[in-house]
């Protein structure tokens, strides 16, 4: 089977593709390599719009004159890849717009990959998207992504890319997309839950993660337990970064003695994976119901993570708290308090720690995973 897997986000196609591989099917990832991150792709859509000076040019000539020169840079090179982007078995968008630009581009992209491609279509929902935003700022969530917009937290500038999908232009987008796809799937609970009873939606496949490169290693606590915060500026506040600032400085005070920090900012994704190899707890983020990637790869590879961990992911995955991951809280007294737990009681931290990689071998292998959207897939042709 030919598969084309179109756009990236941290790694979610790329690994669907890696497994499919090596169960014998031929994988194509296309698109940018998602920003600072800077993602392995197969056909790389080159950003020659990202530098300071060229960047504000763009905005201010799209300001004056409604015209996108990145826009129009990626459709031209989408047209000039036109026989290595046809006549695939299965094609899979990772997002509904998984491109900077405006919508109406996005309709044409699509329309020309279905006018290539005579075979069924499918969406990862992974990352913003109409069902999640909407369901996120329809406050059918306890907390989510738009809870600190709520809170008058940051700019508007910080919040636009997700508003974006609420706009009429995206709904329009939206509802012409899921008019042609045989379905859509979620790679995790914050994704699956807005999903639920919609006609198209086929169910959760858990995030791939490819375990063969992510070594696990075990705690070994010398000194000072070692913890490690991993910043992207871009989503400070969806992140909770400032809720992990401030339970942070609870701890430097309190235990000053005891443990090593370590914070990071935007660091591309290769930098990012070494970075926290010699921590023993990373900070992952606090408005989510499940595991995102950065957060699954660091638990592969040992670390304690604070992140999303839910009542709803303990139910769905028949777990018990505090013993996979500790879920984060949005307060900071309260992570505080869960660090302390730890500090003071360091053999929880390799329970933890062995439990954690025990979980992603088990639901998240990226082989296992690929095996799912091939019944999937197949169920739906």
């Amino acid at each position: 089977m030919r598969v084309l897997l179109v756009g990236e986000y941290n790694k979610a196609q790329l690994n669907i593709k890696k497994g499919l591989e090596l169960l014998g099917h031929e994988a194509i990832v296309v698109g940018t390599t998602d920003g600072f991150k800077k993602v392995d792709v197969d056909i790389d859509l080159k950003d020659y719009f990202n530098s300071f000076l060229i960047r504000k040019f763009r905005i201010l000539l799209y300001k004056l004159f409604k015209i996108d020169l990145f826009a129009i840079s990626i459709k031209k090179q989408i047209k000039a890849k036109r026989k290595q982007l046809s006549n695939y078995d299965i094609v899979q968008l990772v997002n509904e717009a998984p491109f900077s630009f405006d919508r109406k581009s996005h309709h044409q992209i699509f329309n020309w990959l279905k006018e290539w491609n005579n075979c069924p279509f499918y969406l990862l929902s992974c990352g913003l998207d109409y069902p999640s935003v909407s369901y996120a700022f329809d406050k059918k969530f306890r907390y989510s992504i738009l809870t600190p917009y709520f809170e008058n937290k940051g700019s508007k500038k910080d919040f636009s890319p997700a508003l974006s999908y609420l706009t009429s232009h995206h709904l329009k987008l939206h509802t012409h997309i899921f008019n042609k796809i045989e379905g859509v799937i979620a790679n995790d609970l914050d994704y699956h839950i807005p999903l639920i009873d919609h006609p198209k939606y086929l169910g959760m496949i858990p995030h791939a993660i490819d375990l063969s490169k992510l070594i696990y290693k075990a705690p070994k606590i010398e000194d000072k337990i070692i913890i490690f915060h991993g910043i992207n500026t871009y989503n400070y506040y969806k992140k909770g970064n400032d809720i992990f600032e401030d339970a942070l400085a609870i701890i430097s005070q309190k235990h000053s003695d005891k443990v090593e920090i370590i914070v990071v900012k935007n660091l591309p994704y290769k930098d990012y994976i070494k970075s926290f190899d010699k921590a023993h707890i990373l900070l992952d983020q606090v408005y989510a119901y499940d595991q995102g990637f950065n957060a699954l790869e660091a638990m592969a590879k040992g670390k304690v993570v604070f992140t999303g961990a839910e009542q709803e992911w303990e139910d769905y995955y028949n777990v018990e708290k505090d013993t996979i991951v500790i879920n984060a809280l949005l307060d900071a007294e309260a992570i505080a308090l869960k660090l302390e737990w730890l500090i003071e009681n360091p053999e929880k931290l390799i329970d933890i720690s062995k439990k954690a990689r025990e979980f992603v071998e088990t639901h998240h292998d990226h082989i296992n995973c690929a095996k799912q959207y091939l019944k999937k897939w197949s169920y739906t042709k």
